[in-house]
């Protein structure tokens, strides 16, 4: 394809958050009563440590959140200047700032709704041994209204989109957002596209996560969320190949495509399901001293899926550049990478 055919083909939408990152120890998790490998949302009891982890010595300040991850690697895998956009909600302040020059730098067409009165949002990253805690914070990311969805301007991109990309995140903040563009890929049979993204999503947002499951072609996910799916679902199975072939099989809006499950397991083997039958793929596994941090390994992931997909790859070629984005982006801290990748 042309490059210019590329235009804006991969659209992400979801909560834009400014990771605060840095390494901690076991005593900092326990003090705030945190679980390592775990994404939750900051509660009371939470709000102390941001400034914590801002005094330490080894802080990093990243453009994050889960989607906008996803679609800054996949640009980053493309290399052609506008093949991707980006809609969430952001404050008018350093941060958001902060996040605008981000996404301009990493070559992503961001279309950010600007609250006027909530601050960006922030996510505190806690590194233990190179397994990630995350506790979001959500503010400004959470005021997203699907009026800034509907202006021309901003509509305009979910049109030109030819592959939708929205995380499991979102369904707490704009579920009506998300109804609105996942209705628009059916009726013109684009490729809608969402991610499990958390086991408390499964557990507490499941009205949502049901009601926008019918329209998603490919769903994405971790074994800890798919095993709390198929818990909430009443599945009486841990297997992981099992429960991905279930949610495949699970009803559909349209039947212009059929749903295909991508389910990592960290170092174990990707699972696929798809059209009744599981494959599995191995990972690039990584000595253990190479390890920088876990964060962003999933987004990066799903970035490299995207980046082939939207060529039209095969689904092999797709988890092979989701393995190879993954791979750079646990010996970095953060969701970051190398100017150039070096996939081919």
């Amino acid at each position: 394809m042309e490059s210019s055919s590329y235009d804006g083909i991969l659209l992400g939408m979801g909560n834009p958050l400014l990771d605060i990152s840095a390494a901690v120890d076991e005593a900092f998790l326990s003090k705030y009563d945190i679980k390592p490998g775990n994404a939750i949302l900051a509660e009371e009891k939470h709000l102390p440590m941001y400034d914590d982890l801002a005094s330490k010595a080894n802080v990093e300040y990243i453009a994050g959140g889960s989607t906008q991850n996803s679609i800054r690697v996949a640009q980053w895998m493309l290399q052609i200047p506008g093949a991707t956009s980006y809609m969430g909600c952001i404050g008018k302040d350093k941060f958001g700032e902060e996040m605008k020059k981000d996404a301009q730098a990493a070559g992503v067409n961001a279309h950010y709704y600007e609250d006027d009165n909530a601050p960006t949002g922030t996510c505190a990253v806690c590194i233990v041994g190179g397994e990630r805690s995350l506790v979001a914070n959500l503010s400004a990311a959470n005021c997203y209204k699907s009026e800034h969805l509907k202006r021309p301007e901003n509509w305009g991109l979910v049109e030109k989109a030819k592959y939708i990309y929205i995380a499991g995140f979102f369904l707490m903040v704009s579920p009506d957002s998300i109804q609105l563009v996942a209705e628009h890929a059916a009726a013109t049979n684009k490729v809608f596209m969402m991610n499990l993204s958390a086991p408390f999503i499964c557990e507490f947002f499941r009205d949502a996560q049901e009601k926008a499951l019918p329209y998603v072609d490919y769903i994405f996910g971790n074994e800890t969320e798919a095993r709390t799916f198929a818990k909430v679902c009443g599945w009486e199975t841990e297997n992981t190949e099992e429960i991905a072939l279930k949610i495949s099989q699970l009803p559909k809006a349209s039947g212009t495509h059929k749903r295909i499950t991508v389910i990592t397991q960290g170092c174990d083997p990707v699972v696929v399901a798809d059209d009744g039958k599981v494959k599995t793929f191995p990972v690039i596994l990584l000595p253990k001293e190479k390890l920088v941090d876990t964060n962003g390994a999933g987004d990066a992931f799903v970035g490299g899926f995207l980046s082939q997909l939207v060529q039209e790859k095969s689904i092999d070629e797709c988890v092979r550049a989701a393995c190879y984005a993954a791979n750079v982006i646990i010996q970095r801290s953060g969701c970051t990478y190398p100017e150039k990748p070096d996939f081919n």
